[in-house]
């Protein structure tokens, strides 16, 4: 009767009791889950994130100890004694290796054309990375009215890199600056990225004008194959020289659309759009999802990082559009300014929104291809504005 009493006492039910806000945590992740199976909220991450955030909060399992991660370092001389299964897993997030990986087979799945076609949405594409600033400025404001919120630069860099809708790049400017953030902030990036087709139409159709949203523009020039494959040597020899620290993410990136356009490496291209990102997004996911405790999650914090992410998301599409205004008031050639939201780096969801949205003002306006440029540009810019605040403040 003693071992069966003792046996009780070492269930997850009797150990509820440590510290009930598991249960609200438990309760967080079923949302998620259905958000991600039911209603199909980017549907790849946000499973395997609200999954490992559950395996985490179940009492004594013992799947992830976050402070074996604490004071930004690995504890090496205690991890093989107490670490779980998850906490190896981690290790390709607290090392940058996951993040990498990504952007290797996003650029393995992406055609840079239109943005060598039309290197002036490359200034889109810049421009829609203003919801980073923006919000990192005013994380920082926050402070000074909050001062329990805590945001210092590293935090305010953290939260700031949500507006690039970007998942990737938030996860790995977070686990380098402000690892504590990593839950929050990984589930506003990747919440706020499957809501773009709701959160970007109204701030694109608020600054533009019925005119505006039915401009047509001119069909793109051809890309030589000699363009596509010098393009992603060049950026990243530019780039590396430019920001040093943003080099693992855009290296890779550029590895990837090189594997895709040389002609010569079509195992590896198939290998990084498929077999290899497809592991790489499940780990990444639940090692991601498993540093949601209820004690790092459960706060005041938390709630304002959602908040902020809105704005920087929000920012970032209307910095992009604003200045598709100017510069189709400027240029010789008819812009359609709503591709300017599409430099948000949500690829390639972000242009289809652009599309949708100027075909229904004007059935058969195909501006596709076109909201494409400042899109991938977006990913470039994102990947940028990491490296310049981990330069600054890591």
């Amino acid at each position: 009767m003693k071992a069966f009493i003792d046996f009780l006492g070492t269930t997850g039910f009797a150990l509820i009791s440590a510290d009930w806000r598991v249960l609200i945590m438990i309760g967080v992740a079923c949302v998620l889950l259905y958000l991600a199976i039911v209603r199909q909220f980017e549907p790849l991450l946000l499973l395997p994130i609200a999954f490992g955030m559950l395996l985490t909060n179940l009492p004594g399992a013992g799947m992830y100890h976050a402070e074996l991660f604490s004071g930004g370092r690995v504890h090496w001389e205690v991890f093989d004694k107490t670490a779980g299964l998850i906490d190896y897993l981690y290790l390709g997030v607290k090392l940058g290796i996951y993040p990498s990986i990504i952007f290797m087979g996003v650029g393995a799945m992406t055609d840079f054309g239109p943005l060598i076609a039309d290197p002036k949405s490359l200034l889109m594409g810049a421009a829609a990375q203003l919801g980073i600033f923006i919000t990192f400025i005013g994380a920082l404001w926050l402070t000074e009215l909050f001062p329990e919120l805590a945001f210092g630069f590293r935090e305010a860099s953290s939260i700031g890199i949500i507006g690039g809708a970007d998942g990737p790049t938030a996860i790995y400017v977070t686990t380098q600056l402000a690892p504590d953030l990593l839950g929050p902030v990984a589930v506003a990036a990747y919440s706020y990225m499957a809501l773009v087709p709701v959160i970007q139409p109204p701030i694109m159709k608020a600054l533009t004008t019925k005119a505006e949203r039915r401009i047509s523009m001119e069909q793109l020039r051809p890309v030589s194959k000699a363009e596509k494959v010098l393009f992603p040597i060049v950026v990243t020899i530019f780039v590396s020289m430019l920001v040093p620290s943003a080099t693992p993410l855009v290296g890779f990136l550029m590895l990837g659309n090189l594997f895709r356009e040389c002609g010569v490496t079509e195992r590896l291209s198939k290998t990084a759009q498929n077999e290899l990102i497809n592991i790489v997004t499940i780990f990444l996911g639940i090692s991601v999802g498993a540093t949601a405790t209820a004690a790092s999650f459960l706060s005041p914090r938390t709630l304002m990082i959602l908040a902020l992410g809105v704005i920087a998301f929000s920012g970032g599409t209307a910095g992009g559009v604003l200045l598709g205004k100017l510069m189709n008031l400027v240029s010789k050639k008819p812009i359609n300014p709503l591709i300017g939201s599409a430099g948000v780096s949500a690829v390639p969801m972000a242009a289809r929104v652009s599309q949708v949205v100027a075909q229904k003002e004007k059935p058969g306006n195909f501006i596709l291809m076109h909201a494409m440029g400042p899109n991938v540009a977006g990913v470039i810019g994102s990947a940028i504005a990491a490296g310049v605040f981990l330069s600054l403040f890591k």
